[in-house]
């Protein structure tokens, strides 16, 4: 059996959740596949934050981003109840990037 694809009122309701937490609107939402990805920065050159992997008509499994590829996590779950997650405990890593000071990755500080 074929996995269930993502449809735009996965991706609205999505967009509705993080709507609840006004520091997140720098966020946008996007499908692909059986993909929901939440993204930042220009179009041409998105940041990505997380996404989440369609498993069944109703679980969801968050992936986090690395240096290199996408990390699967163990947290699996009804999609608000995975967001809910992700917003509560993963929250740090869905703040907008241009937040933070250059220097950063810089070296030589």
């Amino acid at each position: 059996m074929p996995k269930p694809q993502v449809d735009r009122l996965d991706v609205l309701a999505v967009e509705e959740f993080l709507a609840q937490y006004p520091g997140l609107n720098h966020l946008r939402v996007r499908k692909r596949g059986d993909l929901v990805i939440l993204e930042s920065g220009p179009e041409d050159a998105p940041i990505a934050h997380a996404r989440l992997r369609r498993e069944t008509v109703q679980y969801w499994r968050l992936e986090m981003p690395s240096h290199s590829r996408w990390e699967t996590t163990p947290i699996r779950g009804l999609r608000e109840n995975v967001l809910a997650i992700l917003v509560e405990q993963f929250g740090w890593t869905l703040e907008p990037i241009s937040d933070y000071p250059a220097h950063i990755s810089d070296r030589s500080y």
